[in-house]
């Protein structure tokens, strides 16, 4: 099964219909397996003094609360239905997140290929309830979680009728230092609960996915934008078109060069084993009933003869006919 990359479109709409479709024809052209977004009420998700984060903060220099730049970000009902309609014109999956109960029983009816639970709710029992009586398969993102409390996620997912589980690791910090990334959870994460793993992606640029998908994830989210100077608290970490698609390109590069673990020749690579590979030859002029030595035997190429690997079993023979130096001993 191929690396499923989620093109994380985010808020990145800025509350704009239009400016949606523009993104979901970047991640279209870009080669994404699917594009999400963020279903949500603002006034179901946080309270109203909520305060945005430090990054939402370094990113939106504006004085509002999480509640008033929330409520500029929101799409309505009609409008993921126009989109996920959109989707299935580019030929591309539609996803969306729900961030409280009502947008969850909406992308429920409208029907979607999976859940993404995102970070944020990995400690949220009646939502996870909720995820998991539709029964439908869960992607969970597990930013600022240890195993503990993402083993307790999976097991209310499961109490509740979810069956297929796949684990993102993450870090919720935007951008998230190198330093904090620890691609090596996934290993963790597959080891404790035996799933499919991945990888959320919140770094600048896109090594860290592509390293990600090197290490074995089998689905890897990034953020991304169609311009990272636009106003928004997601644009700033976000990707561009055309690093998207770099990032997309690589990932596919990176799923050849995995293989199948078994190592044997390649078939571009058979055609050099003669060429780099050596015979055992005379190293010097050798008569017919000589004894084969150290001494009058090298190792040459091309590989077309008698392997060097061989030699224990050449050296103490008889020659039964003469040699003239480089020429490929027989027996």
């Amino acid at each position: 099964m191929s690396i499923y990359v989620i093109a994380e479109a985010g808020v990145n709409h800025n509350g704009s219909v239009e400016l949606a479709k523009k993104l979901i024809e970047a991640a279209a052209e870009a080669g994404a397996d699917c594009v999400k977004f963020q279903t949500f009420k603002a006034s179901a998700l946080v309270s109203a003094d909520a305060p945005k984060a430090e990054y939402q903060n370094r990113n939106d220099q504006s004085s509002e609360n999480q509640l008033e730049m929330l409520q500029k970000l929101e799409l309505n009902f009609d409008d993921f239905a126009e989109l996920k309609v959109y989707c299935g014109e580019k030929g591309i999956d539609f996803l969306s997140t729900p961030f409280d109960l009502e947008s969850l029983r909406f992308l429920d009816e409208l029907g979607i290929p999976f859940w993404k639970v995102p970070s944020g709710e990995v400690t949220n029992y009646p939502y996870l309830a909720a995820i998991g009586q539709t029964k439908r398969p869960v992607v969970m993102s597990t930013g600022m979680c240890n195993l503990k409390e993402i083993g307790d996620a999976v097991r209310v997912l499961k109490e509740n009728g979810t069956t297929e589980i796949s684990i993102l690791h993450c870090n919720t910090e935007y951008p998230t230092p190198f330093e904090d990334v620890n691609l090596k959870a996934m290993h963790s994460i597959r080891e404790t609960f035996h799933t499919r793993v991945g990888y959320s992606d919140h770094t600048r640029g896109i090594e860290v996915p592509i390293a990600a998908a090197a290490l074995g994830a089998e689905i890897i989210e990034k953020h991304f934008t169609l311009d990272r100077s636009m106003e928004g608290p997601d644009h700033k970490s976000s990707l561009e078109p055309d690093e998207l698609k770099a990032m997309v390109c690589a990932i596919r590069n990176v799923e050849l060069c995995l293989g199948d673990g078994i190592k044997r020749p390649s078939p571009s690579e058979i055609g050099n084993i003669p060429v780099a590979r050596k015979s055992i030859v005379a190293a010097c002029q050798i008569r017919k009933g000589e004894v084969f030595t150290e001494k009058n035997l090298t190792a040459k190429r091309p590989g077309t003869g008698i392997s060097p690997m061989k030699w224990p079993d050449i050296i103490g023979r008889t020659a039964d006919r003469d040699y003239i130096k480089d020429e490929r001993i027989e027996i």
